[in-house]
């Protein structure tokens, strides 16, 4: 565990849907293939913090909190718009 994670941080990792499914249902070759990540996603209780995490941090790659790279995009487009 990195010095850089937070005990918030881990509390929602530990109660995501997603834990201990395999990473490569969240790592879809493209977006087309996110369906069965995004489904996960739409059952979980943590999703709107793996979202905002993924938000800030920048992740670039995968699925998180039910979206997917190029929705994350979008999200960051709109904010800064609004902003």
């Amino acid at each position: 565990m990195g010095g850089d994670v937070s005990v918030h941080e881990l509390e929602w990792r530990m109660l995501g849907a997603c834990r201990g499914l395999d990473a490569s249902i969240f790592y879809p070759d493209s977006d087309d293939d996110a369906e069965v990540a995004t489904q996960v996603c739409q059952e979980c209780g943590v999703r709107s913090a793996c979202l905002e995490y993924a938000l800030t941090q920048r992740e670039k790659a995968g699925v998180w909190g039910g979206a997917t790279e190029r929705e994350r995009r979008r999200i960051l487009r709109q904010r800064r718009r609004s902003a």
